[in-house]
């Protein structure tokens, strides 16, 4: 006992209790890291696996006769036995719980609704066939049912009859194969296309509205009449081409149909035109199903979303929350960067220094939603009003500036993040020995020229975390958003091939407004909440890749500078 004393004191002394316990504070936090990681993981891009679809009798006591169900198990969980019975279900008391499943039945169109719950007690003869079908629709969900007939301009092409299913499947897929080109071309048509022609015809709308309200002398107000007739001529001549290869093509696109047979035995017509996939997740095999995961995964990635944002992609809000960061980041550095110049290296460090940098900091603490009433305020209907005014008359009374937007957003955020840039600047700052300024100035510099080629190149580091810190806040807010620029639906990218090129004045989509939107406002909570899994982990992989981005940058600065500070 005498010598156990002594060493437990010296291992107290020694600091070793500080050192367990800060490893597993570090332990601690990296397995919450990794299991919120997989938690989305698992419950998100898990959504876009190929299920299994089962075929079953299902009857409980007191029902007539049994119902055919067919769908996906999406969920199950176990129900306490005594609140079944109180519900008015017949069930074995003794047995603690009873499970409970969710199925994804789809067929919104035909039975209303695409869960279901069921016990898992009252299914009988549980089948998996592989004729069973799953069609991803551009509107009303998903559809299951079996393939009976392909139509072709109302006439049957092909129709199953005894053991030529896999025949009729292979017309099937063709139909759909050529429906997918069309459509694309339609898609390319009136985005592209026609969406050039729409904004010629608008630049040449707002054209005239200036002649009328400044208008020239005769001669030059005839000449621009003029050209502007002719341009508008020719846009409607391409109009009217594009319009003709557009009716065409929906002649074309619409022709195709397939009859289906759902679970109760029921036959639907269905538009080859409205399916944009169609698999038979029963009879595929595993290289099968990896890759239709993946053309799913893709699909989310890529494409816009349907139906209420419960389905497709989030392409759009990808790119407008990567684009509104980029900005933002533009906006803040020199901002930021200027402020800390001044306050370390210029401003006299008495009193009113002092106050400037109290309230920096506080800033940093002041809740977003007031940055994104402010910057609605001031940014939109005082700046954004008088800028229209200023230079957009024409385009009056609808606002150009004078409504939230693309570029109001990524100000609004620059001014929420711009403390945390200051600050972090001028703790680099700081940080620079006296000795090398003084060096600088020795060797005949100036003091602007020691700033810029001395000072600014070795706090570059301290610049980029402060640049990764605004990231990390701007990248996940919300909140202002709503207020500044967000929508719910903007398929248009703010970013395209009409002059200016870049939209600022435009709305757009953003991850973390797609997950409030999808996870609160959804009418379709069970399809929208593995959405809201995908996307959370996406944001995070976008704000990580942003970050890392920067890391990188800082980490070549310091190596690169690292030689001045010795």
């Amino acid at each position: 006992m005498n010598q156990t004393k002594p060493s437990l004191k010296n291992w107290f002394k020694g600091g070793d209790p500080w050192v367990w316990l800060n490893a597993a504070a570090v332990s601690v936090s990296v397995i919450a890291v990794l299991g919120l990681l997989a938690i989305l993981a698992v419950n998100g891009f898990g959504h876009f696996w190929p299920s299994d679809v089962r075929l079953a009798k299902y009857q409980l006591e007191g029902m007539d006769k049994p119902v055919l169900v067919m769908g996906e198990v999406a969920d199950s969980i176990g129900v306490p036995a005594q609140q079944l019975i109180d519900a008015g279900f017949n069930v074995d008391p003794n047995q603690v719980t009873h499970n409970r499943l969710l199925l994804k039945v789809g067929n919104r169109d035909v039975i209303g609704a695409d869960f279901a719950w069921f016990l898992e007690k009252g299914f009988q003869d549980v089948l998996y066939p592989a004729e069973v079908m799953v069609l991803e629709r551009r509107e009303w969900g998903n559809f299951y049912g079996t393939l009976e007939a392909v139509k072709q301009n109302g006439e049957i092409i092909a129709q199953v009859n005894g053991d030529n299913y896999e025949a009729v499947w292979a017309d099937f897929e063709k139909t759909l194969v050529r429906a997918d080109k069309i459509h694309e071309e339609i898609h390319e048509i009136e985005k592209s296309a026609i969406g050039s022609i729409n904004h010629g015809m608008e630049r040449l709308r707002l054209r005239e509205r200036g002649l009328e309200l400044n208008p020239p002398s005769n001669t030059a107000l005839a000449i621009e009449q003029q050209e502007i007739a002719a341009e508008r001529a020719e846009l409607d001549a391409q109009y009217a081409v594009l319009q003709k290869e557009l009716n065409q093509l929906y002649q074309q696109i619409g022709r195709d149909a397939i009859v289906a047979k759902v679970a109760d035995g029921s036959e639907v017509t269905i538009k080859v035109a409205n399916i944009v996939r169609a698999t038979r997740p029963n009879a595929l095999t595993i290289f099968g199903k990896i890759k239709t995961y993946g053309s799913k995964l893709w699909e989310f990635l890529s494409e816009e979303p349907r139906e209420a944002n419960t389905e497709g992609g989030i392409y759009p809000a990808i790119f407008g929350t990567v684009m509104m960061v980029l900005l933002m980041s533009i906006m803040v550095t020199p901002f930021g960067v200027v402020a800390a110049v001044y306050l370390r290296e210029y401003a006299p460090q008495g009193p009113i220094t002092r106050t400037i940098r109290i309230a920096v900091n506080n800033l940093a603490g002041v809740p977003s939603i007031v940055y994104g009433v402010f910057g609605l305020g001031f940014f939109i209907y005082f700046i954004g009003h008088h800028a229209d005014q200023a230079f957009f008359p024409e385009a009056l009374p609808s606002p150009t500036f004078g409504t939230p937007g693309l570029l109001w957003a990524s100000l609004t955020l620059a001014l929420l993040t711009v403390p945390v840039v200051i600050v972090a600047t001028e703790e680099g700052l700081a940080r620079i020995p006296r000795a090398v300024r003084e060096g600088s100035l020795a060797l005949g510099a100036t003091k602007a020229e020691t700033l810029w080629r001395v000072v600014l190149p070795m706090a570059s580091p301290a610049m980029m975390t402060g640049l990764i810190l605004a990231v990390a806040r701007a990248a996940g807010e919300v909140a202002p958003l709503m207020l500044v620029g967000v929508v719910k639906l903007a398929p248009s990218l703010p970013l395209d091939g009409n002059y200016p090129y870049l939209h600022l004045d435009q709305k757009f989509m953003h991850l973390g407004f797609h997950i409030y939107d999808v996870g609160f406002q959804s009418p379709n909570v069970e399809a929208a909440r593995p959405l809201v899994y995908a996307t959370a982990l996406l944001l995070v992989i976008v704000i990580a890749l942003l970050n890392m981005s920067a890391v990188a940058i800082r980490n070549h600065l310091r190596e690169k500078y690292k030689s001045l500070e010795h």
